[in-house]
């Protein structure tokens, strides 16, 4: 492309959203352009576990046929509370099924069902199954001479950069290899293909989660002839009159005016890594705590700035401004510094989440998000928001605990790093951790006389679908609960981190950025994690983010070719 040019439609960003609704409005005759800031594409999609909450759609209503959309509703209306917005929660209903349908007939996006049920069953309009999707595994050579450009998955969550299968079953044979003749041969298997991947390609190709969701919808645009400018970050909004007509970016070869007839659409992901709005929006950060998020760097929060800069509302207004990940800090060495989500430890029986003062103070087999927001409430008060999540030696040699890996694999690195925290007895672990002794003493001793009998009368652990999803099912009576027992004992200092804002601009249904006043910047919009989260800092399911983000680029993009008057005979 030349230095400066026009198009339809100019999109900022190249996650999810942004594609989204790239495509769409190209689908629909408009021409347009995604720009990315990074020399890779994919955002914090690609980093992401790839799963969209769409409820009755195509594959929910073959899981669950008996969802109903005033089930939805009254779910939503439980979780949102006073943000309940009655015309995005219809206008999400109405169009999530519909995008589903149009990705999966239209372009290289495949969707596979999941078991997961939302993350709150038990409230009315909660269902067991039936809402989440995901993206299906993609093979990335098909992205060709682009594959360099698909940003990698979180190193952290890989095995030597092998994904998993988003499945209990997949990662159950790692958990078992040692133990299992049939597991043995499996993993066998993945790893002699990863090996020769890494030998071919540097990389692994078989991609699964959000790197499949990000590949797929790159595939879509590229074959669409859709440009992916990467390494062209976004500066500037451009206003003429009243009007958004362009950008100013800065492009490979210096400063570019890319110009659109019909708008620009901000989907920068959000300001996770924007250290001056998240240090007001993070109470944890406002009491001088630490956050570590495993979100791209880059995502310094352009898009809010941008559209603050021209007139628009992005307010702090949300009780939990983002998406709480409990995380730990990763020391490769020679100061390289990995993120770990802690996505699935603490639902395994046998691993506690205990504060500074040893106790106990949540059920650790909640969501992310909420063992998150529990623990901001509970170091309310205190400059260090932490947990430490502790186990014993056969728990360890089980399940692994955070980034350390089960038997056989070997812990003394993280020994000596002090990523992995040991003790022969538990007031020596807690006197190595810097926990109370006393405190940590009683919480297990109290914790393991309902846990030898698979009960938590503190905390109800596994006593929903969901704490046992991703949990043991083979250890029962309780697939969340086992005694802490057995010296020595272990422990993982445990951290605030997110997996993105929910705060956000505030904008009309279809995405019109708003002003103070209310009215909307014309030719101005925003979705994804640039937009307000429909869900009102709240997070009731597997894929809150995805579904409604894509649902919403969809809507946006259709909205922006309807008011072209564009029609191509596409049924979108």
């Amino acid at each position: 492309m030349s230095r400066d040019f026009e198009v339809d439609l100019i999109v900022v960003g190249s996650g999810a959203a942004g594609l989204a609704t790239a495509i769409t409005a190209k689908k629909r005759g408009l021409d347009v352009v995604v720009l990315e800031k990074e020399p890779v594409f994919g955002g914090t999609t690609a980093l992401s576990g790839g799963v969209l909450w769409i409820p009755m759609g195509p594959h929910g209503r073959k899981q669950n046929p008996a969802d109903t959309r005033e089930a939805v509703r009254r779910y939503m209306m439980e979780e949102t509370g006073s943000f309940y917005d009655e015309a995005a929660v219809d206008a999400f209903l109405d169009n999530g099924p519909k995008m589903v349908e149009f990705f999966e007939r239209e372009t290289e996006m495949k969707f596979v069902p999941t078991l997961y049920p939302d993350y709150h069953p038990d409230v009315p309009g909660g269902v067991a199954i039936g809402r989440s999707i995901l993206a299906a595994p993609y093979d990335i050579r098909g992205l060709g001479k682009d594959m360099p450009r698909l940003k990698p998955p979180l190193k952290t969550i890989t095995f030597i950069g092998m994904m998993f299968n988003s499945s209990n079953a997949d990662l159950k044979h790692f958990f078992n290899a040692t133990k299992s003749l049939t597991s043995f041969i499996y993993v066998a298997k993945r790893l002699v293909t990863h090996l020769k991947e890494l030998a071919l390609y540097r990389r692994g190709i078989n991609v699964t989660s959000g790197n499949a969701l990000a590949a797929r919808l790159a595939k879509s645009a590229l074959d669409l002839n859709i440009p992916i400018l990467t390494s062209t970050p976004a500066q500037k909004i451009l206003i003429e009159g009243d009007k958004a007509v362009g950008v100013m970016a800065a492009g490979v070869g210096g400063a570019q005016r890319i110009t659109a007839r019909h708008g620009v659409v901000l989907a920068c992901g959000g300001f996770p890594q924007d250290v001056k709005r998240i240090a007001k929006a993070y109470p944890h950060l406002a009491r001088g705590g630490e956050h570590l998020s495993p979100t791209p760097v880059s995502n310094t929060g352009d898009g809010t700035n941008m559209a603050e800069a021209v007139g628009a509302v992005v307010d702090i207004r949300f009780k939990d401004s983002a998406a709480w990940m409990p995380v730990s800090r990763v020391d490769y060495g020679g100061g390289e510094i990995g993120v770990f989500p802690h996505l699935l430890d603490r639902y395994k029986p046998g691993i506690i989440g205990v504060l500074k003062n040893g106790k106990r103070f949540t059920n650790e087999s909640n969501s992310y998000h909420d063992v998150g927001a529990a623990m901001i409430r509970a170091c309310e008060g205190q400059k260090d928001t932490a947990m430490w999540l502790v186990c014993d030696k056969t728990t360890l040699a089980k399940y692994g605990i955070g980034f350390v890996k089960p038997a056989p694999m070997p812990i003394g690195k993280f020994l000596r790093n002090g990523y992995l925290i040991k003790g022969n007895t538990l007031a020596e672990l807690a006197k190595n951790a810097g926990i109370d002794p006393a405190g940590l003493e009683k919480t297990v001793k109290d914790y393991n006389v309902g846990a030898i009998k698979g009960q938590d009368p503190a905390f109800g652990r596994g006593t929903t679908a969901f704490n046992r999803y991703l949990a043991d099912p083979e250890n029962q009576p309780n697939p969340c609960v086992a005694p802490v027992q057995n010296g020595p004992f272990f422990a993982v200092k445990v951290i605030m981190g997110d997996l993105g804002t929910f705060d956000g601009i505030q904008t009309s249904v279809v995405g019109e950025v708003l002003k103070r006043d209310g009215s909307a910047i014309e030719g101005l919009y925003a979705v994804g994690n640039d937009r307000a989260s429909i869900m009102g800092g709240n997070y009731p399911g597997a894929g809150i983010t995805h579904g409604p983000n894509m649902t919403f680029g969809y809507v946006t993009g259709n909205h922006i070719a309807d008011k072209a008057g564009k029609q191509t005979g596409v049924k979108a």
